[in-house]
Order: structure tokens, then sequence, then C-alpha cells
């Protein structure tokens, strides 16, 4: 399974968190790939942190609009009744908690629903963006990553790296398992048939209780 591949898997699983009715965040990279991948039956409106709602499908090849664009520079497009307004409305729907779910991608995850996911050791750090507003804002956080960066794990006993929030992320979505942040720990809720449990309890550094109700992934 090629990278783009893993991340529709992951994306695919992750639409099934979103609910009639939600103003829902998605934020850089793969999260944006989920809005693929939303029910037919399951109607939900689409905010963007740089200063719109009712965010549409992406732009074909041919941009017939290069003024719309998501929060990640992507080219998009506007639903019908969707609005454009200025970062402090934006941030204000997003600060005052009306947003009800976003989807972001990490770095690490801990035990604990702590967060890393801006600084790239190494890299240039631009900055943690709205990231920090929305772990904060939001009522539901999702995580949707992959479980592993090269061979390492990334759902940690505790974040290595700068925390872009603590114990802000209620459910993490990978490739290989559901895993949900409780005050007890990390519970593994579902699990993809690709993989044994054996492959994610080693893929995992974090400890990982097992759900009574453990399933696999569908």
């Amino acid at each position: 399974m090629d990278k783009a591949e893993l991340q529709n898997m992951i994306a695919k699983r992750v639409a099934q968190e979103l609910k009639d009715g939600e103003l829902v965040n998605l934020g850089i990279g793969l999260p944006t790939k989920v809005a693929n991948f939303v029910s037919e039956e399951v109607h939900v409106t689409f905010h963007s942190e740089n200063g719109f709602v009712g965010l549409g499908p992406a732009q074909g090849e041919e941009i017939t609009d290069p003024t719309i664009v998501n929060a990640g520079g992507q080219y998009v497009t506007i639903n019908p009744n969707g609005c454009f307004f200025d970062s402090a409305t934006s941030f204000g729907i997003i600060r005052g908690g009306h947003v009800d779910l976003t989807v972001l991608g990490a770095l690490q995850v801990d035990e604990k629903g702590n967060i890393a996911n801006y600084m790239i050791p190494g890299k240039m750090v631009p900055g943690m963006g709205g990231a920090m507003d929305l772990l904060t804002g939001a009522k539901k956080v999702i995580v949707a990553m992959e479980h592993t960066s090269q061979g390492k794990a990334k759902i940690l006993k505790e974040c290595t790296l700068p925390l872009t929030a603590k114990n802000a992320v209620d459910l993490i979505i990978t490739e290989m398992a559901v895993i949900d942040v409780t005050p007890e720990g990390l519970l593994l809720q579902e699990i993809n048939s690709a993989y044994t449990l054996e492959e994610v309890l080693a893929a995992t550094e974090a400890k990982l209780m097992i759900s009574e109700k453990l399933k696999e992934t569908a």
C-alpha cells in the first residue's frame, strides 16, 4: 500500500466520526482528505481558519478561481450559502467554542492526550498556526496520522517535542487502529484486520488498554 492509499484509508475511517449538522475544521495535509469520504446522508459545514465557512470540493486541474484557497494553500471552492470573513471573526468562531470537531495531524501524541504537531526537528519552524486555538477551542479533537514515522512510534508515553496543547486529544485514528483517549489512558477500540494485535502493540510506545468490545475497523 502506497502513502496515498494509506492516508485515504485513515481519512475514510475519520469521516465516519462526522455527525449531521456539525461545523468541522480539517487541518492541512492528511485531514483535508476526510471531506472526500463524508457520507451523502451526513450534512456538515466545513470551516477554514483563514476565513470562511462552507468550504467546497477542491478545484480541478484547471484553476478557475485562484483567490479561493484553504488554510493549507490548496485551491478550493465555496458551497452555496457559504461566506467569507476576516481572521478575527474566524478565530472568534474557534475560540468561542463554535467548532464541533477538528481533525488534525500530529508528529506525536501521548497517553495524556498531549499533542505535538508543529515543530519538525531540524526544519525551519514558522509557528503552530491555528492548531493551538483549534485544539483548545473545538468541542472534539481527532488526530488523524500514520501510526509510525520511519519505523518509530508516534504514540508515546510522553511527547518529546514541544507541545501544541495539553490534554486536548479525544480520539486517535491511524492505519492500524482507533484509540480513545480516556482519563485512565489510551483505550484500543478498533484494529485494522491487516494487522495483528501484537503488531499494533509493538508499534505503540504508550501502554494500550484493550477494549472488551474490540472490533475490526470497518
